[in-house]
């Protein structure tokens, strides 16, 4: 508790001194942690906050997996688990050393099959700052035992029909407050019944919920609304039944 307000206060202050004018106007900010720090409880923190809900926008959580040790540190540590589950890019380290071991790729494709990776020895500022184009890996998607995940994993769920915005806060809304400590992060894109042609980005972290994100349009070909769960040990039949309005089906 003390670490997280000590970053909102962090924060406030390099916002503060930026309009006052005693620092450039930066247009990013970088929240390093250390090697196992429960990201989800920092997340949190950000969305509760009205005020830097406000003023700042998550872009990307980026875990290191270390390519010499990262299967003994995901079957030992359930925060680093939890690191590279709510990951949205995943950057192995120390391939100068070692070539990743194939058990510890299917292990985080199977963790987070959405991630984007990139390797340290590509450009740090692209995987930090632009986006990572290389193919995901892709392993068996429930390939790692309970034991060795510690019962945390992600899914993902199609919407068949568009919902509408009450219909989708009280499915959301409901799991959060049911499931909250649980529900480590939500991420997605969906259509609303009264705003079909343009979809809203969905972000939530435990009990908390973003404000929706209105796109222009949709961003690729496929115009479903998909949602990704990393949940710890909330069964997918669970969230399909929330969801039920939607029509939904689980997204390979």
């Amino acid at each position: 508790c003390a670490v997280r307000q000590d970053l909102v206060r962090t924060l406030y202050r390099l916002l503060t001194r930026r309009a006052d004018g005693d620092l450039p106007p930066f247009r990013r900010i970088v929240v390093e942690t250390s090697g196992l720090a429960e990201p989800a409880p920092i997340l949190y923190t950000l969305a509760a906050d009205t005020n830097l809900e406000r003023a700042l926008r998550l872009a990307a959580v980026l875990t290191l997996v270390d390519s010499v040790a990262g299967l003994a540190t995901l079957d030992r540590y359930a925060e680093a688990t939890a690191q590279a589950a709510l990951a949205d890019r995943l950057l192995l380290t120390k391939t100068d050393l070692a070539t990743p071991p194939p058990a510890l790729i299917e292990r985080l494709a199977a963790l987070n099959p959405n991630a984007e990776w990139a390797r340290a020895d590509d450009d740090p500022a692209h995987a930090l700052f632009g986006s990572v184009p290389h193919t995901r890996p892709r392993g068996r998607l429930f390939a790692a035992s309970a034991d060795h995940t510690h019962g945390i994993g992600s899914f993902a769920i199609a919407l068949r029909r568009p919902m509408s915005r009450l219909d989708f806060a009280r499915a959301l809304g409901g799991l959060a407050r049911d499931r909250g400590d649980d529900l480590l992060r939500v991420k997605g894109i969906v259509a609303f019944a009264d705003r079909p042609d343009r979809p809203a980005a969905i972000h939530a972290v435990q009990h908390t919920l973003y404000p929706p994100d209105w796109l222009d349009g949709w961003p690729d070909e496929e115009r479903t609304g998909r949602l990704v769960f990393i949940t710890r040990g909330i069964d997918r039949d669970d969230v399909l039944a929330r969801f039920a309005a939607g029509d939904p089906i689980p997204r390979h």
